[in-house]
């Protein structure tokens, strides 16, 4: 039976014994298949396969190759000389130069390094999507077929993320919110703020959650009764625009008839407030790309929920939304940007390298690279890491000091309840819920400001 893989984070031990790497005893060896495993554990399976997914390892693991990026973060010492078993000198080399590379960008997790094996997660100048890409860039067996096939994926994905967040870097946070709810009311629908639209879309779901089926009028009007009591300010055009988002994300099977108006009712795979709520804020997510915005998970989860909680959420509805020419639109979009802001830190250069790793074929049956270009690759993934890190470190304008919103908070998210009922509130100024909807508008938008500072 397959082992459990370990989390991300624990790239420093070893996932069968747990001790963390060393150059002796726990030597890290990295497999085809990219899952990495002492070497005196390797020698206790009782067939040669991956202990994680069973994929069979072909090269004798005494002439598969120590990981040396990984040595180096645990500060074991590295060996000076390692011989590898390729077919001619050239390849050999190509080798150490790709290897180079993936041990010069491993330096980048050096801060998250923590004791016995696990990532302590300390700041990192690397946002945490950019430090589990190259997690999983540091763990690519290159000897390997399958190792390189799988580096040069990595790689792809390493520039792609790189030039999102350079492009975040050039970004302002008040100017991206309203450009995005532009775009959304431009299409008909609307956002009422993190607790409100959250008890519309459950209003929603109660009314249709049995298989009924109301018209648009009945629905919007059923959840404008329910939401009085808690949010005076909802209207029947304001909630019509809710539903109206629903229905672009084609949440409802609709039912015309003659001379009345059409049925809808809920499809089957959207009857539960998770699958409901997964789908309108990928809507929102679309929409957002289609008007040629980029905005971070943090950014997302702040600006839908008021918090910061939901990063993997709205990080796998990104990853979902993704298409192959995202990545060369996303350059093109990058060279605009440079262009307005004068380029001070010449990230213009940085162009040809992300053009490069923009063409590579991502599919997983993509054919193998050869040593040259697998060599190319590592370098421009090299080049462009370096670029967006320099640039955070002596051009980014946004403060790594600034203090973030709490992780779980809903502070002034929803209107004060006293205020509403007995015309005031006890305790004013202090009072952890909105008390204007300016104020409520206001909050949303600096929790939004906050969340776009970089990650660590």
């Amino acid at each position: 039976m397959p082992v459990q893989a370990a989390q991300w984070t624990e790239f420093l031990s070893c996932p069968i014994c747990y001790n963390e790497f060393d150059s002796s005893g726990h030597q890290p060896i990295s497999l085809g298949c990219s899952h990495t495993v002492c070497k005196t554990c390797l020698h206790k399976l009782h067939r040669k396969a991956c202990p994680f997914d069973q994929t069979p390892i072909s090269t004798d693991i005494d002439l598969l190759p120590v990981n040396c990026a990984l040595l180096q973060l645990v500060g074991a010492q590295v060996p000076d000389v390692q011989q590898v078993s390729l077919s001619s000198a050239a390849e050999v080399e190509n080798y150490e130069a790709c290897k180079v590379c993936v041990e010069e960008l491993a330096v980048y997790l050096k801060p998250i390094s923590g004791a016995k094996g696990v990532a302590a997660l300390n700041p990192s100048v690397l946002s945490r999507p950019m430090q589990r890409k190259l997690v999983t860039l540091v763990n690519c067996q290159l000897v390997e077929e399958e190792g390189r096939v799988r580096a040069v994926r990595a790689g792809r994905s390493l520039g792609e993320r790189t030039v999102t967040e350079l492009i975040l870097q050039h970004q302002n946070p008040q100017q991206l919110s309203a450009n995005l709810w532009a775009a959304v009311r431009a299409r008909g629908c609307q956002f009422l703020g993190p607790a409100m639209q959250e008890d519309a879309l459950k209003l929603v779901l109660l009314a249709l959650e049995d298989g009924s089926a109301l018209s648009r009028k009945v629905l919007v009007l059923f959840v404008v009764q329910k939401l009085e009591a808690r949010f005076p300010q909802a209207s029947k055009t304001s909630i019509g625009h809710v539903v109206q988002l629903l229905y672009r994300a084609s949440c409802f099977k609709v039912t015309k008839r003659d001379e009345d108006s059409s049925l809808m009712q809920l499809k089957e795979e959207f009857r539960t407030y998770e699958a409901l709520r997964r789908e309108h804020d990928a809507q929102i997510v679309h929409i957002a790309m289609e008007a040629g915005l980029r905005i971070s998970p943090e950014q997302w989860s702040s600006l839908l929920y008021g918090d910061l909680v939901h990063k993997s959420h709205m990080q796998s509805i990104i990853d979902k939304l993704q298409s192959p020419e995202s990545f060369a639109k996303s350059v093109q979009e990058l060279t605009i940007v440079l262009q307005r802001t004068g380029d001070p830190a010449n990230l213009t250069s940085l162009r040809p390298h992300l053009e490069l790793l923009a063409n590579l074929d991502h599919n997983a049956d993509a054919p193998a690279p050869s040593w040259e270009e697998l060599e190319s690759v590592m370098l421009a993934v090299k080049l462009v890491v370096h670029g967006l890190v320099e640039f955070i470190q002596n051009f980014s304008k946004k403060s790594h000091d600034a203090p973030q919103p709490q992780a779980n908070s809903k502070y002034k998210t929803s209107m004060c309840r006293d205020l509403r009922q007995q015309g005031g509130c006890p305790r004013g100024t202090n009072c952890t819920f909105a008390h204007t909807q300016d104020e409520l508008e206001k909050i949303i938008i600096h929790c939004f400001t906050k969340a776009s500072m970089p990650s660590i």
